[in-house]
């Protein structure tokens, strides 16, 4: 057995089932380990940034990790920004790195490259192989780390010589920390403050942002008048009816001052105290009164459902009835706007859907439009760097299990990860994107002002994406995708409404 055969049978003993995939020289022998031996799904990117945001998906939806399979250090640092997004959603993620054979790293050849230094930045945990009997150890201790809650992206770097040496073991899965409990002190500490303050502002993240989660925080809510909220970009939120219609925390710096400006007390639930997305002249990073008390009821790692019933249980919270959120919306008629694009989406998507939101501006006021939908999972990008979404949904479609998946897309966001489309139309993914067309990096304008720069021309036409159009329709096409472009809410509930009843992707750029 070759070290690249011990991978993949460690791989899939330890509970591995998709393997995301852009393979090059160096990783051959892996590629040939995963022909012969049967179990493992791959699925092929045309570009690593969407091979990285699809095991991204893949783990939100099933907090299973995927293993990716990249090449070499560039092919590594192509996929940079989606394994940036995975870290901050807290998503447990395997990369499969191929590099230089030992021998041949001194040689400085032209694909040589710091791999490990840029593995660093996003990856929890990270091993360079350097003999082929240990690549299966590596293997199930990269798995371990990538399951260790809340999930860890974990980087193993394999140069070629370690994959296509005999002498390759199978090593057996390693056993999974369980999530740490919240500090029965902190507990006690949270109860005295929502019996005893006023203005006291319960935060949520993370898996605080479950079905069972929210009902016992709305329980603690409901007895003591603390208010809730999300934070403001999130993993997976469940929404819909029988949940909690929970509002964000603003993205607009002024916005999210002025709404957290009566906050007292902040109580942390797998959460972070809210800052700033960027710096602004004259304004402060934190988005919380400075006198504010802080209090951590659980950090990431720990098991906030846990913690949120013993808190109910020291309040002696009664079980409540979850907040009626009204009836489901109608869809909207006319013009696009954000708020009828929202109503028309909650009105047409089919139960249990999976939302990958990339809509960034456009998209800031959708969640009070789709409180009263049907139940479904909401995406966010998390840690800011665009191109997310196609991916995104992708991988989310592979491990939903046949769910519907609507992927609501900034059109300058996409083309960052526009070959996302092939991989969807390859694996006939049940995909709906619609593509927000409003032709120019609209998030950029509102910046361009909020920190008081003076735009002319030159900088108006580096944030247009006119001259000339981006086709969409022919774009998707190109990759496989069915697409039709629509000006109306009326043209796209329609489309929709066909896209969700036909098995496969499709794509409606919708012109706003």
């Amino acid at each position: 057995m070759n070290g690249a055969e011990s991978l993949v049978h460690t791989l899939l003993r330890s509970g591995v089932e998709v393997c995301f995939a852009n393979p090059g020289t160096s990783e051959m022998h892996f590629v040939a380990a995963l022909d012969r031996i049967p179990g493992m799904r791959c699925v092929l990117g045309l570009q690593e940034n969407v091979v990285t945001g699809m095991a991204d998906g893949y783990w939100r939806m099933t907090e299973k990790p995927a293993a990716t399979l990249l090449h070499c250090g560039p092919g590594l640092a192509n996929g940079l920004a989606n394994l940036h997004n995975a870290r901050r959603a807290r998503s447990g993620i395997v990369n499969c790195v191929g590099d230089q054979a030992t021998y041949h790293r001194p040689f400085d050849a032209p694909l040589t490259a710091d791999t490990e230094g840029w593995a660093r930045g996003v990856s929890h945990w990270m091993r360079t192989s350097t003999k082929a009997k240990d690549v299966g150890a590596d293997a199930a201790a990269a798995v371990q780390a990538a399951r260790t809650s809340p999930g860890q992206v974990a980087t193993m770097i394999l140069p070629s010589d370690t994959c296509w040496d005999e002498g390759g073991v199978v090593a057996d899965p390693l056993p999974v920390p369980v999530p740490q409990a919240a500090d029965a002190l902190a507990i006690r500490n949270v109860a005295r403050i929502l019996r005893e303050k006023k203005n006291v502002l319960i935060l949520l993240g993370g898996k605080a942002l479950r079905e069972g989660a929210q009902a016992l925080a709305w329980r603690a809510s409901q007895a003591t008048g603390a208010k809730l909220l999300a934070e403001g970009s999130n993993g997976r939120t469940q929404r819909g009816q029988g949940r909690l219609p929970l509002e964000r925390v603003p993205y607009p710096a002024d916005v999210a001052i002025k709404a957290l400006s009566w906050v007292e007390h902040l109580v942390l639930v797998n959460a972070k105290a809210p800052v700033g997305f960027f710096a602004y002249p004259g304004m402060p990073s934190k988005h919380y009164p400075e006198n504010a008390e802080v209090h951590v009821l659980t950090r990431f790692e720990q098991d906030a459902e846990a913690a949120l019933r013993a808190l109910c249980e020291e309040l002696g919270a009664p079980a409540v009835a979850m907040p009626d959120v009204g009836p489901r919306p109608e869809r909207a008629r006319g013009a696009p706007t954000p708020e009828g694009l929202a109503r028309t989406v909650a009105a047409l998507m089919p139960e249990n859907a999976i939302i990958a939101d990339e809509s960034v501006s456009f998209g800031r006021g959708f969640f009070p439009e789709t409180f009263a939908a049907p139940k479904h999972d909401w995406l966010q990008i998390t840690g800011g760097a665009i191109g997310c979404g196609l991916p995104l949904a992708t991988g989310a479609a592979i491990g939903g299990g046949g769910r519907r998946v609507i992927n609501l897309q900034a059109d300058g966001s996409a083309m960052y990860t526009v070959q996302a489309l092939w991989t969807q139309a390859r694996e006939k993914l049940p995909v709906t994107t619609v593509i927000l067309a409003n032709r120019k990096y609209q998030i950029l304008l509102g910046e361009y002002q909020n920190v008081g720069a003076n735009p002319g021309r030159t900088a108006m036409d580096m944030l247009d994406l006119g001259n000339p159009d981006i086709g969409w329709v022919k774009m998707a096409e190109a990759m496989g995708v069915e697409a039709a472009q629509a000006t109306t809410l009326d043209q796209v509930g329609d489309l929709m409404a066909q896209s969700f009843a036909r098995p496969g992707p499709f794509l409606i750029e919708l012109v706003i």
